[in-house]
């Protein structure tokens, strides 16, 4: 089906005897991280409500067969929906207990393409009354046109998320509505009561913004700088939420007032200064990058200097048997215009320093100055545009750093 056709698609298979699990697509779903067990998940819940069939514990790992049509790729298949049930037959601490679509015919399927991999996928199951064998139709969205033409209709879908539309079923499908969230900003009820009576740190913050924004099937890239973004929301929803008070309230003289502005400021200053170096370390670490092993966090490389990452380890830096060039330092800075030649008294005997910056773009004259002192910018791929077209090409993005820093031997 040609792509002016989606929007036609959309209304011909949002109507009455239709219902939309829209997700995106993730590395367990295509093959991306090659896992045996590719095929897009769906939830039991949803799956047992189009498949009735499928909902019988007393069977080892039932399945039931329809006709799947990838409307947008033009491939038609009879696909395999199949619950794994190991967990109540003979293996219930460690068994399987999901349902998921096989029988794709592997990366010719755009189901299963790793291209494929965070594309925002509509499944248009066409429902009977009384419950039958359905057949489903899929959209697979091929750029960000298509992706902004399905949500205009129902929403945002960030990944890691799934929703049902219509969103509201009746007796059909009450338990297979999922709310999707969209904003990272917490109402007090949902922050930790800790978190009211004092400001939580920023490693907490962090981590709450990487159970809202999981985005596992990103690329590190875009993975920083979605949860960045949350996290912000996040620090700011709490600061709201613990000085708003405060400042309704009224002051009893102007230094009180002085006070209180000084630490929602010192604050602010000290989130900005760390955020951007505590996001890296947990990429680091979903990396697979073993903190000790593969790099070290805020080490003293010589006395009195502490780089933000050593790589592979302060270890490996300190035995003067393990050659320099095996080595890398990664320091990280939210804004770098001034700032980038502190970095070069920092861990000497590493040369060519790495900076992580977010800043959007330095003149082609900075940029010659820094390159001439050794210094390597990486930027996430987003930001990589803002820059002079001549120096882009010499910028590099974290996920390739990652990948460079990944190969180095360890002894």
């Amino acid at each position: 089906m040609p792509a002016g056709d989606l929007v036609e698609w959309l209304d011909g298979h949002g109507g009455p005897g239709f219902v939309w699990y829209v997700k995106r697509l993730s590395g367990n779903d295509t093959l991306a991280n090659e896992s045996h067990q590719a095929g897009p998940y769906i939830p039991r819940e949803f799956l047992f409500r189009i498949f009735p069939g499928l909902a019988r514990q007393e069977i080892k790992n039932p399945d039931v067969l329809f006709d799947l049509y990838v409307d947008s790729h033009a491939d038609h298949r009879q696909v395999r929906a199949i619950w794994y049930n190991n967990k109540f037959h003979g293996n219930p601490k460690g068994g399987r207990n999901e349902t998921r679509l096989t029988n794709f015919g592997g990366a010719a399927s755009a189901l299963l393409d790793p291209e494929s991999t965070g594309a925002l996928t509509v499944f248009a199951f066409r429902t009977t009354d009384p419950p039958a064998i359905a057949e489903c139709h899929v959209w697979v969205c091929r750029h960000e046109t298509e992706e902004d033409l399905v949500e205009d209709r129902i929403g945002p879908v960030e990944p890691g998320k799934w929703l049902i539309w219509p969103p509201q079923q009746g007796s059909l499908f009450p338990a297979a509505t999922a709310s999707v969230r969209t904003s990272c900003w917490l109402q007090p009820a949902e922050m930790p009561a800790a978190w009211l009576a004092k400001f939580p740190s920023g490693a907490e913050i962090i981590r709450k913004a990487v159970e809202l924004r999981d985005d596992s099937s990103l690329d590190p890239d875009r993975r920083l700088m979605r949860r960045r973004e949350c996290e912000f929301e996040i620090f700011r929803s709490v600061e709201q939420a613990i000085e708003l008070p405060f400042i309704t309230a009224g002051f009893a003289d102007v230094d009180s007032f002085i006070a209180r502005a000084q630490t929602i400021l010192q604050r602010r200053k000290a989130r900005s200064g760390h955020s951007l170096e505590l996001h890296a370390r947990e990429i680091f670490v979903e990396e697979r990058l073993v903190e000790g092993t593969h790099f070290s966090h805020q080490p003293e490389s010589d006395p009195g200097k502490k780089p933000d990452f050593l790589f592979p380890s302060a270890a490996a830096y300190h035995d003067p048997g393990f050659p320099s060039e095996r080595l890398r330092m990664l320091a990280v800075k939210t804004t770098c215009r001034d700032r980038w030649r502190q970095i070069l008294n920092e861990a000497d005997r590493i040369p060519s320093k790495h900076l992580l910056t977010l800043q959007e773009g330095v003149s082609e004259t900075q940029f010659a100055e820094m390159t001439r002192a050794g210094v390597q910018l990486v930027v996430p791929l987003g930001l990589t545009d803002k820059f002079p077209k001549s120096v882009q090409p010499h910028l590099q993005t974290l996920e390739s750093f990652i990948g460079d820093v990944r190969l180095l031997p360890l002894a």
